[in-house]
């Protein structure tokens, strides 16, 4: 199916979970001299304007970016973050309008250096057109018009031993749960010494359940799981909170989540705000 695009939800509660923690991660690689190497498996098209009729329609990051924008006392991670999302809008000249949001391969592009290395992958003809004119001009990046889950089993380990993958399928059929594991199980005994960041929306908690379970038994060590949500799990239809499983994070990353979930739970979600920090597997 092709059906996703994610131009109706940039910029929302789970875009600010999601790159909130990417952004931290790839400062962490990069303090590093040694060359890095980054895959996205469904990259979308790289950056979003948040003034067309797709973000407008339910107007998503009403409740993700915009509630942070005009906020000064912010934790380090959410500060920092909120620092490469301004980056992004001076593209359009100025740095206080937030008039674009950042996918993660543009977030990836950026803070990468020079001599690091990205391949992204995106299926979805229009948004996979989008991504190699956003970035026709990057010589570090390739493009694949291919299926991300078996391109990131195909590329690995990359040459640079270092790396970070980020799995973020639309899961719009259920199928993609069962699909991340084997992936994620499949890379993992290719390359046991990158970081794997893992994106999910909480539709329905058992499925989610059943994905931590099996990642839980798959024999892969050191694995953090981080949850924001507007509100506490439902029986309605729709997503409450989204999660990030997080494989060989930077050691830093726990301490920031500590600081950053509550505050963001609050901040997005008010009242009913919920978040969690789980050490789901020790190192």
């Amino acid at each position: 199916m092709l059906s996703y695009l994610h131009s109706y939800h940039a910029g929302n509660f789970a875009d600010v979970l999601k790159h909130t923690t990417l952004v931290h991660a790839l400062d962490y690689l990069t303090q590093k001299p040694n060359p890095t190497f980054y895959l996205d498996t469904h990259s979308g098209p790289g950056i979003y304007t948040l003034a067309d009729d797709e973000a407008q329609k339910n107007c998503e990051y009403k409740n993700g970016i915009e509630k942070l924008w005009n906020e000064a006392d912010l934790p380090d991670a959410v500060a920092r973050y909120k620092e490469v999302i301004e980056e992004c809008n001076a593209l359009e000249g100025s740095k206080t309008d937030l008039q674009l949001y950042p996918g993660s391969p543009w977030i990836a592009a950026h803070l990468l250096r020079e001599y690091d290395r990205l391949s992204l992958c995106e299926l979805h003809p229009r948004e996979q057109q989008t991504l190699s004119q956003n970035f026709k001009s990057d010589r570090r990046i390739k493009i694949f018009p291919k299926d991300g889950f078996q391109t990131a089993i195909g590329t690995l380990p990359p040459k640079e031993r270092r790396g970070l993958i980020l799995i973020d399928p639309p899961y719009e059929i259920k199928q993609d749960y069962e699909r991340v594991v084997e992936v994620l199980i499949a890379s993992h005994k290719r390359f046991a010494t990158g970081s794997y960041a893992i994106w999910y929306p909480v539709v329905k908690r058992d499925q989610i359940d059943r994905m931590l379970r099996a990642i839980k038994n798959s024999g892969i060590r050191n694995i953090q799981v981080f949850e924001l949500g507007l509100q506490a799990d439902t029986i309605e239809r729709g997503m409450t909170s989204s999660g990030m499983i997080w494989i060989n994070p930077p050691w830093t990353l726990w301490k920031e989540m500590q600081q950053t979930l509550p505050y963001l739970a609050q901040k997005l979600g008010g009242k009913q705000g919920v978040y969690k920090i789980q050490q789901l597997v020790a190192e």
